[in-house]
């Protein structure tokens, strides 16, 4: 059974997953439905609101989580692809199917990102379109944007 805890932070209420080893989910907590979970603040899952907060108050550019995100091989390939984008910094979803070997797959990688279990964790939204376009994002385009502006305004090298 997986462990999950509901936290308010600054960009609302975000629920962390863990499976007792790794997490396997985080998003807000209206895209969730925690039945069938036990709710339990774990050491894991307070780890990663700990670092969730410092990303969010500028003193975090990288996370240092175990992190399980279940999905299809390709949805995985396209899950660490977006892992190695560096802070403050964004990719195309062309220059991401590029990544994982498979350049005329932007679409499937648009898919991918809407896919993604592991909201922040895995900087889903550092990925915009080829025009520099703002595009799809689970907790809407302005989240997207706070975030994007978040990473910009701290321009931080701490970790």
């Amino acid at each position: 059974m997986k462990n999950v805890f509901v936290y308010n932070t600054i960009i609302g209420q975000v629920a962390v997953i863990d499976n007792g080893i790794e997490i396997t989910n985080m998003d807000f907590a209206d895209n969730f439905n925690i039945a069938n979970m036990n709710v339990c603040e774990t050491k894991l899952i307070n780890n990663a609101a700990n670092q969730l907060n410092e990303y969010l108050n500028g003193t975090r550019t990288a996370f240092d989580l175990p992190l399980n995100p279940e999905g299809t091989e390709f949805q995985k390939k396209v899950w660490t692809a977006l892992c190695k984008i560096p802070y403050a910094e964004t990719r195309s979803y062309k220059q991401i199917a590029e990544a994982v070997g498979n350049p005329k797959a932007f679409r499937a990688v648009g898919m991918a990102n809407n896919k993604n279990p592991i909201i922040i964790f895995i900087p889903c939204h550092r990925v915009i379109g080829s025009n520099g376009s703002l595009v799809g994002y689970a907790g809407g385009l302005d989240m997207k944007e706070k975030l994007l502006a978040l990473e910009k305004e701290k321009g931080i090298t701490a970790s």
